[in-house]
């Protein structure tokens, strides 16, 4: 049963959160980090990359970079743009995207969880990512990026959370984005009470994003507790480095995006070989120079030479197979990699991935400019997610890309 507890936040004033907010620090590059703090010293991208606080000679993951983020939290703590809750509470975090809004529970997940496999995971994670948000936790002694779980809904909670909403939000702002943000906080020890025992029914919650922060928590959380029994200091369980930050969906709240695919080249094939061979995996309708989005399972668009292609994969090549009948894999299988040589795509140079807020005029332009052919994706669902993390399988590279990203700042769970 799922472990999902309140915690003492620390927090942005209200004043300040809006300017504090920020989009996750690994959807930047670290020229793009610098560009988007410039003019706003109270962005979280300053604490979260706090490389952005030196010029190029000094590297990202220099030992000055980890110090330089404790130095900022700790002086936003100290001058009042971060403020911390007197008693431990749930919060309810809502993002708004183009009218449709996801509200979620802030709390905070159980290392033992995840350890244990009531947190289910779909991706592998890389060591070299892992050390950085690694060092980061242990330098700042603070979970400052929440990971984005999901659960199977639960009528319990969808009840809380209603009466929650209907009280006055602690925030309630618009990001640059355009992306609504909303904040509850939750106090009553009754509903905090009902929260907790809700989860305790829970047999299992997934990790949506953020598995590289995830593991480096649960690893901190791990070392921390091996560290304080080998100095003879009895282990309770509830020390707070026994949990991370967390904020958690429920299933029918989330959308999910197509991750689109393009090309460099047709592998040395001419237009008339690349589409026979196409075809022996895939029924192949002309669909004309508007950008099409394939609308089921199982179809996807082709941009090559000008013009959009309806792609549908032959009946007896679909699988019931968690990974294998995923469109992704079956893209891979049948024409990524038999017919345009991609063995693997997460190493190879040829492909890129282009996320689905991007919209389908960005595969036209990758091809016109530097790509030779493009494929929109119908999107991975959220139950095929599930599927496959309960199998304990794990899913091909970009898979999946959720939309509205959580913002960093709001909340923070001080070790």
């Amino acid at each position: 049963m799922a472990t999902v507890k309140p915690f003492v936040c620390i927090r942005p004033d209200v004043s300040a959160v809006s300017k504090v907010a920020a989009l996750p620090y690994d959807v930047y590059s670290r020229r793009e980090a610098c560009e988007a703090v410039k003019g706003n010293p109270l962005s979280f991208l300053n604490i979260d990359r706090a490389e952005t606080q030196f010029g190029d000679e000094v590297d990202t993951y220099d030992e000055r970079v980890y110090q330089k983020a404790r130095e900022l939290l700790d002086a936003r703590i100290e001058d009042g743009t971060f403020v911390t809750d007197k008693e431990a509470c749930y919060y309810l975090y809502r993002l708004t995207m183009n009218g449709r809004s996801q509200t979620g529970i802030v709390a905070c997940s159980s290392v033992d969880d995840y350890v244990n496999g009531v947190i289910k995971k779909h991706e592998n994670t890389r060591e070299d990512k892992e050390l950085d948000r690694i060092r980061h936790v242990e330098v700042t002694n603070a979970h400052t990026g929440p990971i984005f779980l999901a659960y199977r809904r639960s009528q319990t909670l969808a009840d809380i959370m209603e009466k929650a909403v209907a009280d006055k939000p602690l925030y309630d702002f618009v990001s640059e984005d355009g992306i609504g943000h909303k904040v509850w906080r939750i106090r009553d020890r009754g509903q905090v009470k009902a929260i907790e025992e809700a989860f305790e029914q829970i047999s299992a919650v997934y990790i949506a994003d953020g598995h590289h922060r995830a593991a480096s928590a649960v690893k901190v959380g791990i070392h921390r507790r091996e560290a304080q029994a080998n100095a003879g200091v009895p282990v309770t369980g509830e020390e707070p480095y026994n949990r991370f930050l967390s904020v958690l969906f429920p299933e029918d709240q989330l959308m999910i995006m197509p991750y689109n695919r393009v090309v460099k080249d047709l592998n040395g094939l001419s237009m008339e070989k690349f589409f026979t061979a196409v075809h022996e995996s895939f029924d192949v309708a002309k669909v004309g120079t508007d950008a099409y989005a394939p609308a089921e399972k199982g179809t996807f668009g082709m941009f090559v030479g000008g013009q959009w292609y309806l792609l549908k994969i032959k009946e007896h090549l679909r699988s019931t197979d968690p990974v294998k009948g995923l469109d992704v894999s079956l893209l891979q299988d049948y024409l990524l990699g038999p017919v345009l040589g991609i063995g693997d795509p997460r190493v190879d140079k040829r492909i890129d991935f282009i996320g689905g807020i991007r919209g389908l005029k960005e595969l036209e332009r990758r091809v016109k400019e530097d790509m030779a052919v493009a494929f929109s994706m119908y999107p991975t669902s959220i139950q095929e997610l599930f599927a496959v993390a309960d199998a304990g399988m794990l899913m091909p590279p970009k898979s999946t890309w959720f939309e509205p990203k959580l913002r960093s700042g709001i909340f923070i769970h001080r070790l």
